[in-house]
């Protein structure tokens, strides 16, 4: 998928989290002083009706640890009342809250899909209503959502494809093994396509070789990483570096390496600037992870959702400046794609000032020597 940018409307950076790291799902609250929105604004009380579904935490905590805390201080601070619902990753649960909100009358339908299908439907139900429907994060392949709230999913792919092409610059030849996300989920696609418009060259070049490249499953951490250690063990115990599509599935992937004496000497990828992914990184595990501002996309999707609640397409176009192609759809769907940040050893204080994790979230125990050598407090 081809995405085009057009403008970008954004607001103070901060970011997504998203926790699976291998039997550790659990999310920090996000900290106080930047990413919970205006927590003095009143509740709205009677205010517009928005629905928002999300759509599990079995794989990551990111969902209920900070889209949801985010989402419904910045529709607060619209003066919109959310409600604010998890899909658990059951795709009949998802229909059913989705029959619910548009019974309930919903002025506007945000949804952040477990597969293109269900989220299709959905918003061919609300649309049937007509209900306008935001696709969050997601992009819903020949859907008809009115307007789509995401990152440059390309972007982060290709963040990921830098990083490990600078950890092993140094290494020609070097041995790659790629465990991507849910081919079901059209942002692990374009995740991939991002790595390979940086990799592909060096691999066609001989500069790097892939071993395999290989989606997982619903992003199955489990999974993710007993696939890892199936290509490892095919290919003779050797790897030189790892793209893992996320810090969940990087988590995975690490402790495959720690039991065979390679953590720490094989870099790996990540994705979503998690505690864990953030902690990893500063072990030296886990080469990058890209920072997410999630606190940004939260308020996009409340601006765009009072603009549209009020009927006003033209002031939800100002925000939605950016554009997606939906090939499955054969049509452009308005966006905001926001911009992502690459993350390695040296910039973890930035993440760390922006607000949204502590310091002692990720500086405790062994970590505390090397934060303290990085200015991280």
């Amino acid at each position: 998928m081809r995405l085009t940018r057009l403008a970008v409307t954004t607001v103070c950076a901060l970011s997504a989290i998203s926790l699976a790291a291998c039997g550790a799902n659990q999310a920090t609250p996000p900290a106080s002083g930047g990413t919970g929105g205006n927590s003095t604004t009143p509740a709205a009380a009677g205010g517009v009706k928005v629905g928002v579904i999300l759509p599990e935490t079995a794989t990551s905590a990111r969902w209920e640890g900070f889209d949801k805390p985010m989402i419904e201080a910045a529709m607060q601070a619209q003066g919109l009342d959310a409600d604010v619902q998890n899909a658990q990753g059951d795709v009949q649960k998802f229909t059913t809250l989705a029959d619910g909100m548009i019974s309930q009358g919903v002025k506007v339908l945000v949804i952040a899909s477990i597969n293109s299908e269900v989220g299709s439907a959905v918003a061919a139900k609300a649309k049937a209503r007509g209900i306008p429907t935001i696709d969050y994060d997601r992009l819903n392949l020949g859907g008809s959502s009115d307007y789509y709230v995401s990152f440059d999913n390309v972007k982060v792919g290709e963040l990921q494809g830098k990083g490990l092409a600078d950890a092993l610059k140094d290494k020609p030849g070097a041995q790659v093994i790629e465990i991507e996300g849910a081919p079901t989920d059209n942002n692990a696609t374009l995740f991939h396509n991002g790595q390979e418009n940086v990799l592909k060259p060096l691999y066609d070049s001989g500069a790097l070789k892939l071993v395999r490249s290989q989606p997982i499953d619903g992003w199955d951490n489990q999974k993710g990483g007993t696939t890892f250690e199936q290509i490892l063990t095919g290919n003779g115990g050797k790897v030189d570096g790892v793209v893992a599509a996320n810090d969940g599935l990087a988590g995975a992937v690490i402790t495959v390496l720690r039991k065979n004496g390679l953590n720490g000497k094989v870099p790996v990828t990540g994705q979503d600037a998690t505690p864990d992914g953030l902690m990893a990184v500063l072990r030296g595990d886990q080469y990058m992870t890209v920072f997410k501002p999630i606190k940004q996309e939260a308020e996009a999707t409340a601006k765009l959702a009072v603009a549209l609640a009020k009927g006003d397409t033209a002031a939800a176009d100002q925000v939605a400046g950016d554009s997606s192609d939906d090939p499955k759809g054969n049509r452009k769907v308005k966006s905001v794609l926001l911009e992502p940040q690459l993350t390695t050893k040296d910039n973890v204080k930035a993440v760390v000032e922006q607000g949204y994790v502590k310091a002692s979230d990720i500086c405790g125990g062994a970590l505390a020597a090397v934060c303290g050598q990085l200015g991280i407090s």
